[in-house]
């Protein structure tokens, strides 16, 4: 009997995922003889954790085998193949997260604003939506921000057209 398990929508550096521990738990009751992927990095992206699962499914009599790699754990060349895989997908992880933390650094030098633009609701909406009634939920809701996103811009304004009220 074939058997599907597939997190989607988590990232594969992640160790708990739903389906990934699912897979752990039936490999426990024996409920197949080998688990075969298409790419052992879509398994698990660090080595420990690639040699922990191995070790479990070792000691439960199952087999691993990646198609993309042909690499059967059955075999002792195998298993040795599959573990400097392994170590070269961690590093190909790490290098890649150093770039992006070393661009950002960058971008950030380079004075560019990172993230989600900022929304900043007008006060004279906000004001209006107030005086009919509407809550600050409401208000929130109606301009697409957060109600205390909609307080604060509200303040900000106040502040702004009354001055700081420091002399």
């Amino acid at each position: 009997m074939f058997q599907e398990y597939v997190d989607i929508g988590i990232s594969g550096t992640k160790e708990k995922r739903p389906e990934l521990d699912k897979l752990l738990a039936d490999a426990h009751r024996r409920k197949f003889d080998v688990v075969i992927v298409w790419k052992f990095d879509r398994f698990a992206r660090s080595v420990s954790h690639l040699l922990r699962a191995l070790e479990t499914f070792r000691a439960q009599g199952i087999e691993f085998v990646s198609l993309s790699e042909q690499v059967d754990t059955s075999t002792p060349t195998g298993k040795m193949v599959f573990t400097v895989l392994g170590a070269v997908a961690e590093l190909e992880r790490s290098l890649i997260v150093e770039r992006v933390r070393a661009g950002i650094k960058n971008a950030r030098a380079k004075g560019k604003r990172l993230g989600r633009p900022r929304k900043i609701p007008n006060a004279d909406q906000i004001n209006l939506l107030r005086a009919n009634g509407a809550s600050w939920r409401a208000v929130g809701i109606a301009l697409g921000v957060s109600p205390s996103t909609a307080f604060c811009a509200l303040r900000t304004s106040n502040q702004t057209k009354l001055g700081t009220g420091i002399s």
